[in-house]
């Protein structure tokens, strides 16, 4: 085992007896060794819960004769972040946890791992830490947050964002924000639609790391609780037959999990996590593979924010394996991939069916013939730029404006809520890429208020930024090169023509 480097013969007797100080019994220190890798904490509503989730993979791993020991990783909460200088920091902390994992890892040589991770940046982090350490590793999220509620109608974050132009626009009463605020997110898990939390976990599943239901099923149900059970049990079938996570994720199954992405139209922030998961994993998976998945995968979910449904109606529609069912019937997955389960992709989608075809349609009935997410290129975007097209009011697909220019999205949030926008005009937003920021920071608050105050149909923006899986309209990020870098979006003027069109 390789635990055995730090437990095993007689020079190990003062390892055995630190872990002796710790309460652990011989035959504890003799089973195989699996780090819980535990992200709970009290400031993200994602992970607020995720030590209820710990001691049930810790419950199936004891079950399976294996001895689990917990450790943990900070994690950024981006709603909270957003808008202020904490956003510089939600990206640059990906790295910090994946390299946090390592630390422990190969410091403490674990026999496997289970990572339990539920927001942004957080689950990308895990999953590269996986792949570079390649032990036997599995993933269980700590699910989705439930939609909140006013009178009938279903509301999410994404609703108060939007809220707020809303208020500034009159459209909107300060009365009716706060009771938005009171109800849109009603307890744990990551917040409720396609935003980036969500599509990283479905991802997760897609990409044959998790069990079926990991993306999918809510953060409140009993069936979250006996799915980390599962994992705890599974982790150790993964241990004694020596899988490991680059056995899984290898170049077909990340194209198995970019059909799944567009298929969902997830956040265009997966078109950042991906490839750098991919990277680890020693897969090359570049902007091409986006577009070629695109151009022939339907979009067939329309999740929030672009559509009406929520992730517990894409749970109850029959989840990650159902769309899986309907892209393999189509020949757009590979079936043969391997998954953490043990079997094949195909095996696990036996006996597999779609719930609700008003959640997960047929691909003969799509809601868009292409993916959700296109890679765009251009004279302003020459190495690319990405938009979650599915997301994108039909009229705005191919149009033209008048550019507003800021150096800064607290300029730019300035000029949208002080009116100073109007219809026809592409707001630009630049020195907020990598460098430029630094940290790549997210523009859900401009692209919520353009979407709240009524003009996502008249206002396009881009930037060298980055947007929340919650953003929705013509907005086009992680324009490249970047300003800071000498891109040409910086040298665009107020008034200038800028003109949007698909590839």
């Amino acid at each position: 085992m390789r635990s055995d480097k730090m437990k095993k013969g007689i020079e190990k007797a003062p390892h055995r007896s630190l872990f002796k100080a710790m309460g652990y019994i011989g035959r504890e220190i003799e089973q195989p060794l699996v780090g819980i890798v535990n992200s709970a904490n009290e400031i993200i509503p994602g992970h607020i819960h995720l030590d209820i989730i710990a001691s049930a993979v810790k419950a199936g791993v004891r079950m399976a004769g294996g001895t689990p020991i917990e450790f943990s990783t900070i994690g950024v909460c981006d709603g909270i972040a957003m808008n202020h200088e904490g956003m510089k920091y939600s990206l640059a902390s990906r790295e910090l946890i994946a390299d946090s994992i390592e630390v422990m890892a190969i410091a403490h040589p674990f026999d496997g791992l289970v990572l339990i991770p539920n927001c942004d940046k957080v689950i990308p982090g895990m999953l590269m830490a996986a792949l570079r350490l390649n032990i036997p590793a599995i993933v269980v999220s700590g699910g989705p947050m439930l939609a909140g509620r006013i009178g009938g109608r279903k509301v999410d974050l994404i609703t108060v964002f939007e809220g707020v132009g809303g208020v500034t626009s009159g459209r909107m009463s300060e009365a009716e924000l706060l009771a938005l605020e009171d109800n849109a997110c009603p307890g744990c898990g990551s917040c409720a639609g396609m935003f980036t939390a969500n599509s990283m976990n479905c991802l997760t599943e897609a990409l044959g790391l998790g069990l079926p239901g990991n993306g999918t099923i809510p953060a409140v149900y009993a069936a979250r609780q006996r799915l980390a059970k599962q994992a705890g049990l599974q982790v150790m079938e993964l241990i004694k037959k020596n899988i490991k996570p680059r056995d899984i994720a290898t170049a077909d199954a990340f194209k198995n999990a970019v059909a799944v992405d567009m298929a969902l139209g997830c956040s265009t922030n997966t078109v950042l996590h991906v490839p750098a998961i991919a990277h680890e994993a020693q897969v090359d998976l570049n902007l091409t593979v986006f577009n070629e998945m695109s151009k022939k995968t339907p979009h067939i979910c329309s999740m929030s924010p672009g559509g009406v449904h929520h992730l517990e109606d894409l749970n109850a529609a029959g989840g990650i394996p159902a769309v899986m069912v309907e892209l393999l019937r189509c020949g757009l997955i590979n079936g043969n991939c391997k998954t953490v389960t043990g079997k094949k992709v195909k095996d696990n989608l036996k006996g597999i069916k779609v719930l609700n075809p008003d959640v997960i349609r047929p691909l003969s009935n799509p809601y868009h013939r292409e993916g959700g997410i296109a890679i765009l290129r251009g004279n302003l975007a020459p190495d690319g730029a990405v938009v979650k097209q599915s997301a994108v009011a039909p009229e705005m697909l191919r149009s033209a404006g008048r550019a507003k220019a800021f150096d800064s999205e607290e300029d730019a949030v300035s000029a949208i809520l002080g009116g100073k926008i109007r219809g026809g005009d592409v707001v630009v937003i630049r020195y907020e890429g990598p460098k430029g920021g630094p940290g790549m920071r997210e523009m859900l608050t401009p692209t919520s208020a353009i979407a709240g105050m009524g003009l996502d149909k008249d206002v396009a923006l881009i930037t060298d930024g980055r947007f929340s899986g919650g953003t929705r309209g013509a907005a086009i990020g992680h324009i490249s090169p970047e300003a800071a870098e000498g891109g040409l979006i910086g040298l665009i003027k107020d008034g200038d023509i800028i003109e949007i069109q698909p590839t």
